[in-house]
């Protein structure tokens, strides 16, 4: 396999999956929806938010609710689907839409979890989700090289490799992201696309 560099479109050369992010346009679209449902009607985020007291009581939903209503508002809605258009677009075409749901709320129900557990009783928010997929796309950029033939930029590699390091930081302190972007990089090994073979003659 030949090595070639990705400098001006990086992840184009490494887009094996749908062209469309239809899957990442459904999430950001329902997630978008229950946002805007909780700034004009706040009472509804005390019904959805993830509350270990809650939680306790039998109200197990709040683990899949936390993940679609923002214990940031407006701000937290508006920067979180931010980061779920970007990230979300490069993973779904990258991974593909079932590894994507794979990544997506299986990393988020266990930040959930882990939050519920240890780090942060209460809260809402899709960002542990997205931080899933950015550990996957971490995975991605480290193997480009001798897995798919594909040299990224520097910057995307050193950034990379930070990652697991922030991550682990970032649990240190008690923030929530740190858990599932490490679960998103083991998932994202464990799923990683199979290199395209192209065939001479």
């Amino acid at each position: 396999m030949t090595t070639r560099a990705a400098a001006r479109n990086p992840f184009g050369a490494l887009a094996t999956g749908p062209r469309l992010p239809v899957l990442t346009g459904v999430v950001f679209l329902v997630t978008l929806a229950c946002g805007i449902a909780q700034l004009v009607h706040p009472p509804l985020y005390d019904h959805v938010v993830r509350d270990a007291a809650r939680i306790d009581d039998g109200e197990w939903y709040r683990l899949l609710t936390g993940m679609f209503f923002q214990d940031g508002w407006a701000f937290g809605l508006v920067s979180n689907l931010l980061w779920l258009a970007v990230f979300g677009t490069l993973a779904e075409r990258t991974f593909g839409r079932w590894r994507w749901l794979v990544l997506y709320f299986g990393c988020g129900l266990f930040g959930q979890f882990m939050s519920y557990v240890w780090l942060n009783p209460v809260g809402a928010g899709n960002s542990m989700c997205v931080a899933g997929l950015l550990g996957a796309l971490a995975v991605l950029v480290i193997v480009a090289s001798r897995r798919y033939g594909v040299v990224l930029p520097m910057q995307f590699r050193v950034l990379a490799w930070a990652l697991p390091v922030l991550a682990v930081a970032d649990t240190v302190v008690h923030d929530n992201h740190g858990v599932p972007c490490l679960l998103g990089m083991a998932l994202g090994f464990a799923l990683l696309p199979r290199p395209v073979t192209t065939q001479s003659g």
